[in-house]
């Protein structure tokens, strides 16, 4: 049976068909889709730039004992080996300097460090004694007040790499790399940039070697002087307060560079040792100086304590200017934001771990114990539902699917009345459900004006108290309604979520949507069936009283997601939402990625907006104050808040394993992992699912799940930034054509 209304008017021959208003307001959705998406992308990316940039400067520091003994030096030129501890190149000849009798060049390696460098720096104020700080590029930009500090109170400073790398293993561009990012780093923080080198795991003079002697004459061909040692106290070694004065001390008189750490390690030895150092020396007639100090002394002959420029410079420092002092200023900056965003990252993971863990948790024994409770030989909603219902199918261009969908409900075990409301079809959907002469089938045809109003109209046409409501592409099995149904025995009970389930499981993508369905739909709709909170009966399988429905003011096109919408209407409304997991519905899952994306990010925002329609239920008092106090809170916390910060297992599982610990890392995904597939295999059994697919799990969790991270993130964008989308159109092809449920 046909309602009589006026066809679409097919276009003129010979002309090109105008776009229909769906058409043109998906294609105006597109459009503005596409920048919310690539801002979505960019915040992505973004955290992960903050994440790697942190775990880059957090290469560890160690002792600067040597990693390579006993290589040929056959290429060093003697004088360099046995000269003294500063070596420069000028006019390109290699020259060193040693440091004058009764005198010493205090050097410190491997800062700044927030709890030593400051204890050092007041130690040399106190005794009126400079410095020479070689400092490590990555720790001077997670520090840069300290090194302010250090400039200011008059020592010197120099470069020893970004990250701490011995560079005779090095590329010739990893090398310019190490030196050019550390000198932004000093930019950046004290606004300056320094001619001094001192390689880490450097000594004296005669370890140079055929493997280091290359990377000392480039830098000096730039300008560069090394600076090396000519007595270590070896205080990394902690050997204890005494020894680190002694071994720092020189011998007959004899002038020395003298290497300390004020990093590295714990330093509280150091810290204890050096002033003794410094009253011992200053007692036995030496003076202090900086290196700039002792190569203004070679040149003039004459005692200098520390050479500065005017301005308070030290003679080795230079004024960083122009694109360098502004590039080293973002680089702070954008160490300062990965120093901050890193910690809040990591208590924002505790609590998303532990959310997950406890929904898990909350899904498991909750999912049993309503299998358990509605699987009980005498459990029954009341006297068998029996009358006939009415089948409502919202159709727009599913000519693929209609004759499958029909002929299911034309096998069903119980009576229905089926209601195709066509929604401006132009592919001839409507011709296709009437040309098959099914009994109790009637198309209502109707503009093109989306599925709300589609469904509306259908219920406006029902003849029965129960409706049923299903997409154009789903097939039902034979006793599906009829299981459907048997809820509304109770009164109380307003509205019905079915069992659905994909259809098309052979591809990979299917695969993974079908576990999905099975674990993160179905155990869900047990846990708020218990908990009374159910937020949503899925578009594909649902049984309402009509009575409901009108009463709720029927299907609002306010948000993209009218299940969502109705459910919680009904919630609020004082009905009572249950899941029958025995009505089982097959329906076509999208094919492709793009469409799939296009599905859940309708989802997914059209969740939120139902979420916000609905705020004022958490003030609310009776039925709708208790959906608002408890359904809200953990449909925002499991389908919003949670899945947005996900993400972050996964970004710190990397970042552990990039800079932490790889095994450990590992584990502790694998094990977060193990819990998840308890939870599916679980579900699998209650839902009765072969196992075979939970072996795609493990890529689920590395593919599918970044994809649905990146929709729940866009539309987070979306919602934050405004956006309207119209009822979407997903490609079909109708090979769900019978239940799948052996597949």
């Amino acid at each position: 049976m046909t309602t009589p209304t006026s066809p679409p008017t097919p276009p003129a021959r010979g002309r090109r068909r105008a776009p229909s208003r769906m058409e043109r307001a998906a294609g105006r959705a597109a459009a503005l889709q596409r920048p919310r998406v690539l801002l979505a992308l960019l915040l992505l990316l973004a955290l992960t730039c903050v994440m790697l940039l942190d775990g880059y400067l957090r290469a560890e520091v160690g002792g600067d004992q040597r990693v390579r003994t006993g290589a040929s030096a056959s290429d060093v030129p003697d004088d360099v080996l046995d000269g003294g501890p500063i070596l420069s190149f000028p006019g390109g000849q290699a020259t060193t300097v040693s440091v004058p009798d009764k005198t010493i060049v205090l050097t410190f390696d491997d800062g700044p460090d927030p709890t030593w460098t400051p204890q050092v720096l007041d130690i040399l104020e106190k005794y009126d004694v400079p410095g020479t700080f070689f400092l490590v590029g990555s720790m001077v930009s997670r520090h840069p007040g300290i090194v302010r500090d250090m400039v200011e109170q008059g020592n010197e400073v120099g470069v020893h790499t970004f990250t701490h790398v011995d560079l005779s293993y090095q590329s010739q561009a990893r090398v310019t790399r190490e030196i050019e990012q550390t000198q932004l780093a000093l930019a950046g923080a004290a606004g300056i940039t320094s001619t001094l080198f001192r390689a880490p795991y450097s000594s004296q003079t005669d370890a140079i070697d055929n493997y280091s002697w290359p990377v000392y004459e480039s830098l000096g061909a730039d300008g560069y002087t090394s600076v090396f040692i000519d007595t270590d106290s070896d205080d990394w070694k902690r050997p204890g307060v005494s020894k680190i004065v002694e071994w720092a001390t020189p011998e007959d008189d004899e002038g020395a560079s003298v290497l300390f750490h004020d990093a590295g390690g714990e330093r509280s030895q150091t810290i204890e040792a050096l002033p003794k150092y410094i009253e011992k020396m200053k007692a036995k007639g030496y003076t202090f100086t900086t290196v700039s100090g002792v190569m203004a002394d070679q040149q003039s002959h004459q005692p200098q304590q520390s050479q500065q420029q005017g301005g308070g410079l030290q003679a080795a420092h230079h004024r960083a200017t122009g694109a360098t002092l502004y590039e080293g200023k973002a680089l702070i900056a954008a160490v300062a934001v990965a120093e901050w965003t890193v910690p809040a990252l990591s208590v924002g993971l505790v609590v998303v771990g532990v959310a997950v863990m406890g929904r898990f948790a909350m899904m498991l024994v909750l999912a049993r114990r309503h299998h358990r409770q509605r699987n009980r030989r005498r459990f029954s909603w009341g006297p068998p539902v029996t009358g006939p219902v009415s089948v409502i199918v919202p159709a727009y261009n599913e000519k693929e699917c209609i004759e499958a969908t029909l002929r299911s409900l034309a096998r069903s075990t119980h009576p229905v009345e089926i209601i195709v409301v066509d929604d401006g079809s132009t592919d001839g959907t409507a011709d296709i459900a009437e040309s098959l002469g099914l009994p109790g089938v009637r198309v209502v045809r109707q503009a093109n004006a989306g599925k709300p109003a589609a469904l509306n109209n259908g219920v406006r046409h029902a003849r029965y108290d129960i409706v049923v409501m299903m997409d154009g592409d789903t097939v039902f099995e034979p006793d599906t309604v009829r299981h459907l149904v048997q809820p509304f025995a109770d009164p109380s009970v307003g509205a019905v979520a079915g069992n659905a389930k994909v259809g098309n499981r052979r591809t990979l993508i299917g695969a993974w949507q079908h576990i999905e369905y099975v674990m993160g739909f179905n155990l869900d709709r047990r846990m708020y069936d218990l908990l009374r909170c159910m937020p949503t009966i899925p578009g594909a399988i649902g049984a309402f009283r009509r009575e409901a429905v009108l009463q709720a003011g029927g299907m609002s096109d306010d948000t993209l997601a009218e299940d969502t919408d109705i459910t919680i209407a009904l919630h609020r409304a004082g009905w009572r939402v249950v899941y029958e997991e025995h009505a089982r519905a097959w329906t076509e899952a999208p094919g492709s990625l793009g469409q799939l994306w296009s599905q859940r990010y309708r989802w997914s925002y059209g969740t939120m907006q139902a979420l916000w329609k609905h705020r004022r239920s958490l003030t609310d008092k009776g039925p709708s104050g208790r959906f608002g106090r408890v359904g809200m809170p953990l449909v925002v916390l499991f389908q919003v808040v949670t899945p947005v910060f996900a993400p972050l297992i996964d970004v710190f599982t990397v970042y552990s394993m990039l800079f932490v610990d790889f095994r450990a890392a590992l584990l502790a995904w694998l094990a977060v992992l193990g819990v998840q597939l308890v939870c599916a295999a679980y579900a699998f059994r209650l839902d009765r699912e072969k196992y075979r697919y939970l072996l795609m799990m493990p890529l689920q969790q590395l593919a599918y799940r970044q994809m649905m991270y990146l929709v729940l993130i866009h539309s987070c964008v979306t919602a934050l930034t405004g956006g309207r989308l119209r009822w979407q159109k997903l490609k079909r092809t109708g090979e769900v054509g019978t239940p799948a449920g052996t597949g």
